[in-house]
């Protein structure tokens, strides 16, 4: 083979070499995309999913393909991602849960830190701590109160063990030097039957679950479990406002990629999504589900994951809190 033609291969192939890589994470997505979600449709997760896909049409090109692979509180799906070709065209719809407290409470198929590259968070509802419209409780102080005066006789729905509301309960019983009785329950409408009937005291429900019933005045929030007051819900004062210290449980959600997917594939995602969920309809839509936008950088939903993973690690073993 003449030496000319070598040379000229060889550059040839360096020049594919140095134009390729940026080609692709220009020229993506080519293909639709699919956004793995690890509950059942129907509940806030799919629904927040879907309405994200549906908006990222227009700003990607192409179509996002909600797809539900159930399981083990969300992990089924997790690993069916953190195993996927890191090239974006598999994501995974993830909750505050699964991505930094499921792990710590058993042995899970993937790491949420390790396995995943972060593209933005999408999405947080406060969880609110709330009573019958009936109840004579008014606010996190007056249970609290009535906690001591009647020890082991207040009650308290936990609707799943290790759920960020169920950690809300405990981080509340502890910063107030209280013992709740824990009710457990398999979800939150039956726990939510036993609030209305006057025979549950209190309950921690996400924004999703409690927004109709409060507008209806069937129930009333008396605490927030978000760092900060809801948009959703301005009038209700966080624990932390109250008095209680140490007494954070954010839910949120967001969108994870395989670990290894190209950074400015991450980037083109990240400012999709911004763009997805700064329309009006959709903050609207979510409006009437108790939830609110929640964007970032692709660097700081990163260090948010970590920060939120390694606290929660630390609160489930100080409490000692069991998965089911």
């Amino acid at each position: 083979m003449p030496r000319r033609f070598i040379l000229s291969l060889a550059v040839a192939c360096i020049g594919l070499a140095v134009t390729g890589a940026p080609a692709r994470a220009q020229d993506y997505p080519t293909r639709p995309i699919k956004l793995i979600v690890g509950f059942a449709p129907g509940g806030t997760t799919d629904f927040m999913a879907r309405l994200l896909a549906d908006k990222l049409r227009g700003p990607l090109g192409q179509p996002v393909v909600v797809e539900n692979r159930t399981g083990a509180n969300g992990a089924l799906g997790a690993e069916y991602v953190a195993k996927a070709e890191p090239n974006g065209y598999m994501l995974y719809f993830t909750t505050a849960g699964v991505a930094t407290v499921y792990p710590h409470l058993k042995p899970a198929p993937y790491d949420p830190i390790r396995d995943f590259a972060a593209v933005s968070r999408v999405a947080f509802n406060s969880t609110m701590l709330v009573v019958n419209a009936a109840s004579t409780i008014h606010s996190a102080r007056d249970l609290a109160t009535l906690a001591r005066e009647k020890p082991g006789k207040v009650t308290i729905a936990i609707t799943g063990i290790g759920s960020v509301s169920h950690l809300g309960a405990e981080l509340f019983q502890a910063s107030a030097g209280i013992k709740l009785t824990e009710v457990p329950y398999r979800g939150a409408a039956p726990a939510m039957t036993d609030l209305l009937g006057g025979t549950l005291d209190a309950l921690f429900g996400d924004g999703p679950t409690v927004i109709a019933h409060i507008g209806a005045g069937r129930i009333r929030a008396i605490a927030a479990t978000s760092h900060a007051r809801s948009e959703i819900f301005p009038d209700v004062p966080t624990f932390l406002e109250q008095g209680f210290a140490e007494t954070a449980a954010d839910q949120w959600a967001g969108v994870l990629a395989p670990a290894g997917t190209p950074i400015d594939v991450l980037r083109r995602l990240n400012l999709a999504i911004a763009r997805a969920m700064s329309e009006p309809d959709v903050r609207a839509r979510l409006a009437q589900n108790g939830v609110v936008p929640a964007t970032d950088s692709v660097e700081d939903f990163e260090s948010y994951l970590k920060l939120e993973y390694g606290r929660w690690g630390q609160i489930i073993r100080e409490r000692g809190i069991k998965a089911e």
